[in-house]
């Protein structure tokens, strides 16, 4: 079981049966991931077997440094990202799911698990840096920590239910939330050690740094995209496709005239028609199929 890598067993049982809503620190001991280090990470930086344009160096309220900084005829360069990384920044190594085969084999065996896809970060900090200021994330994340302590000062979410596009955090930022978390501090603080896990739900804002009298800290962020009803809706509406009448093509006049209302009204039509014919029984496997081979999330 993919999962057991990242949580102790009562930990993987919690997820895929309740799914909290609120943090939780696991102790899951050394698993199949705890051999990962910064220096096997940076071996494979030093070969140029991370694509560039996954990588990011990122250090607090500083714009991120993107691969055109740290690339060479198109591959990484290691000298220059580790230049940054010496310079305060944080390295983040990104869709790792995608180029090494470790991370690839436990992403699928996530997703054969839990029905839902997902991809996995690595992050590198020098004591006393920072990456990524407050923030929540679109997805529950577990972050599993491989080297080093890394203080997690976590806030309950100020929005409901974030998802894809909406609800992102650049998106609907205040800046006066920052200066009120500050003020009454943190809902929670993680002091993450190696060898444990904290599951973060989607929505909970974080702040994470390195103390300055601690050692380099290593994780890794597996982050799982929940399926919601809003997918199964579109799995439901998915079959419409095959209506004719919905493959004509709309003219240019009826999208920018005054009969759009009435176009928009016959599809709603045509769209309840097609929901009130659709098998439901015979969906099913073919939905429960798409959770297990979706990769990305469809829009």
């Amino acid at each position: 079981m993919s999962l057991q890598h990242l949580l102790p067993p009562d930990g993987v049982k919690e997820l895929l049966t309740e799914w909290p809503d609120k943090p939780q620190v696991y102790v899951r001991g050394n698993t199949g991931v705890d051999g990962i280090t910064a220096d096997w990470l940076w071996e494979h930086i030093r070969l140029g077997c991370v694509p560039p344009e996954e990588v990011r160096a990122l250090k607090g309220d500083v714009p991120a440094v993107t691969a055109h900084a740290f690339s060479t005829h198109g591959r990484l360069d290691g000298d220059r990202l580790r230049s940054l990384y010496e310079r305060g920044y944080t390295i983040r190594l990104g869709n790792l799911q995608r180029c090494m085969a470790v991370f690839g084999r436990i992403s699928r065996g996530i997703q054969a698990e839990t029905g839902y896809s997902n991809y996995v970060h690595a992050f590198m900090t020098a004591p006393g840096q920072q990456g990524l200021r407050h923030h929540w994330d679109q997805q529950m994340a577990v972050i599993v920590q491989l080297e080093g302590v890394k203080r997690w000062e976590l806030w309950a979410p100020v929005v409901d239910a974030p998802m894809r596009t909406v609800n992102q955090s650049y998106a609907v930022w205040r800046p006066e939330w920052v200066d009120d978390w500050e003020r009454r501090g943190p809902d929670q603080v993680v002091m993450l050690e190696p060898g444990q896990s904290l599951l973060l739900p989607r929505g909970w804002i974080h702040n994470p740094w390195v103390p300055a009298d601690g050692e380099d800290s290593t994780h890794l962020t597996f982050a799982i995209r929940e399926r919601t009803p809003y997918w199964l809706a579109e799995q439901l509406l998915g079959e419409a496709i095959k209506d004719p009448e919905l493959r004509r093509v709309i003219r240019p006049g009826d999208l920018l005239g005054p009969d759009l209302p009435g176009r928009l009204d016959d599809v709603r039509q045509r769209l309840l028609d097609h929901l009130g014919r659709v098998d439901v029984a015979a969906l099913a496997g073919q939905v429960s199929q798409n959770a297990l081979t979706d990769l990305e999330y469809t829009t």
